[in-house]
């Protein structure tokens, strides 16, 4: 998936400009980077446009994911600069959904397992993620 098409999905999802979408996409997958481990995170980068994968990124030594649930992470969303708080909740469903589909099931499935089961409450059912490495 390219990252134009990942940022209008995600804008179609969240009913938002494809501005606010292209912020939101950004905070949600640096929040998610925090969340997950370096590791999978790298893992997941692999998979998406160089513009994506960028924000799954960890500065060296930022190598331990952290440890907060659902609307700990929406908050973490929210608080970010160029975001709107109201549309965060809605922001994370669209991103996390668009994920999904961009990358192979078994990354996104290794990425959820990582979190708390309240997440899967958020996360759009959609058709098997086919999602293709860079280069493919």
């Amino acid at each position: 998936m390219e990252y134009e098409d990942f940022v209008n999905a995600v804008a179609t999802r969240a009913k938002v400009s494809t501005d606010q979408a292209a912020a939101l996409t950004g905070v949600t997958l640096e929040t998610l980077a925090d969340r997950i481990s370096a590791g999978q995170a790298e893992d997941l980068a692999y998979q998406l446009p160089d513009r994506l994968a960028d924000h799954l990124s960890r500065p060296l030594g930022g190598e331990m994911a952290t440890s907060f649930g659902l609307d700990e992470f929406v908050r973490r969303v929210g608080d970010r600069p160029g975001v709107d708080r109201a549309l965060a909740g809605a922001g994370v469903r669209a991103v996390l959904t668009t994920l999904r589909e961009a990358v192979t099931r078994d990354e996104f499935e290794n990425a959820v397992t990582q979190l708390p089961k309240e997440f899967s409450q958020v996360i759009e059912p959609v058709g098997a993620g086919g999602g293709r490495r860079r280069g493919s």
